[in-house]
């Protein structure tokens, strides 16, 4: 009894959310400990990657237990979020620290964090506020102010990186979607967006180094876009001469490929993969590939089950809300992080073209794992408060329904036993009528 009471004091809002972060946090900890056996053997200490993830983790939940006892009215100052990413996104290719070929980093009092997740936090809580205010303001300013800050936001990081870019643009038009805007002015939106991009690449081919100024990842993403091509035009001539030659542009890909090939249903078991030491980012890009060989196709599954099922738990805490910026809140942060693994499984096994994109909550990284946490904590904030959800609320709910039924005991047994028998009169055309209650 203790222990449940302890359980409803720390848990609160959805107990189903709950489940879901904790399982995701046991596969993470589990494949990354695995998963980075490359960068142990570096190491004068072969636990010092696992116990820096771990601390990650740890500081991600003790995180969500404060976040989830803040009202989500709160979370509406991340607003001011936004200029100061602004700020960090436009200094960061001056002074920031490059990776991967790209400056994406900044680092402040030795602490290295991505400017680019601070701007989708920014942005989810900033879209959330405005379709909450349809009442204020019309539909037309809403939108044109949903699509000037959002804009700058993605354009700053659609310097660097295209992916997360074109992910953050694709929730907020979601949650305009959701959020009833006109069809017609998301459709204009979209079709100037593609025009955009026609233009674009009609430039970049007349003039490729005029746009490499402006944008330096320009040929890094048209090299990816047309190597997956080509990779799916070698692999059906490959099937035809049974042959496949491994080579520095298909070398990730096909290792994903190697590692989903040996998990077969069951996999490998936790700590017998093969393909970690030849895929360089195992633990992060191509986690999903490594949860296949060891866990199997089963163990993939339930991975993409556990995130099907927070979008149904944050649908299902959407419809509760009352209000309106909790609802948009909790389906944008949803949707960032479901759409987000979606496009890092597909990634794995080679739907779309390699984008750099986490697995959230289990792959390895500080600040995309700190990041997730914050909209787990929203998540859970919003169900507490806003949907009414969790322990403490079904305990009451359960006293309720206890009280009712022992109510409707006391009332029939009352109604059977004469000792409790009341004459009430009616005057109904001159006649008396008898009740017992």
């Amino acid at each position: 009894m203790a222990q449940t009471n302890l359980t409803k004091k720390v848990f609160h809002g959805d107990t189903s959310v709950w489940i879901i972060f904790l399982l995701l946090c046991c596969f993470s900890l589990v494949e990354v400990f695995s998963a980075t056996s490359t960068l142990a053997y570096k190491t004068s200490n072969i636990w010092i990657p696992i116990v820096r993830h771990a601390s990650f983790l740890l500081a991600g939940f003790l995180m969500i237990l404060g976040m989830v006892r803040i009202h989500y009215r709160y979370y509406s100052l991340a607003i001011l979020l936004m200029p100061l990413s602004i700020l960090m996104l436009v200094v960061t290719p001056i002074i920031g620290v490059s990776a991967n070929d790209a400056s994406r980093w900044l680092e402040i009092f030795g602490v290295q964090f991505q400017p680019s997740e601070f701007g989708k936090l920014a942005c989810i809580v900033y879209v959330a506020f405005l379709l909450s205010k349809r009442g204020k303001f019309s539909e037309k300013a809403i939108f044109q102010w949903i699509v000037v800050g959002v804009g700058i936001i993605c354009f700053l990081i659609l310097l660097y990186n295209f992916s997360t870019a074109f992910l953050l643009g694709m929730v907020c038009l979601l949650m305009m979607f959701i959020g009833q805007i006109s069809l017609v002015r998301i459709g204009k939106l979209l079709l100037y967006l593609l025009l955009g991009g026609v233009v674009l690449i009609a430039v970049a081919t007349i003039a490729p180094r005029t746009v490499e100024k402006f944008l330096p990842r320009l040929e890094t993403w048209s090299n990816r876009l047309i190597k997956h091509a080509d990779e799916r035009g070698e692999a059906e001539k490959e099937q035809t001469d049974k042959t496949y030659v491994i080579t520095d542009e298909n070398y990730q890909v096909t290792h994903a490929k190697i590692a989903i090939a040996r998990g077969g249903l069951f996999g490998k078991m936790p700590g017998r993969s093969v393909q970690r030491d030849f895929l360089p980012q195992a633990y992060s890009d191509f986690i999903f590939a490594i949860i296949i060989e060891e866990l199997g196709v089963v163990g993939g599954i339930v991975v993409l089950l556990l995130y099907i099922m927070l979008m149904i738990r944050v649908g299902i805490i959407a419809r509760r809300c009352e209000k309106l910026f909790p609802k948009y809140l909790v389906i944008g942060c949803g949707l960032l992080i479901v759409i987000q693994a979606l496009t890092n499984m597909a990634v794995a096994v080679n739907l779309i073209p390699v984008t750099g994109q986490p697995l959230p909550l289990i792959s390895r990284g500080g600040t995309s794992t700190m990041l997730t946490c914050i909209y787990i904590g929203i998540i859970l904030s919003v169900s507490h408060f806003g949907a009414g959800m969790g322990p403490e609320e079904e305990e009451d709910e359960e006293e309720e329904e206890e009280e009712e039924t022992d109510t409707e005991e006391y009332v029939e047994s009352s109604s059977e036993n004469p000792i409790f028998a009341v004459e009430t009169i009616e005057q109904t055309g001159g006649q008396r009528e008898y009740e017992q209650i």
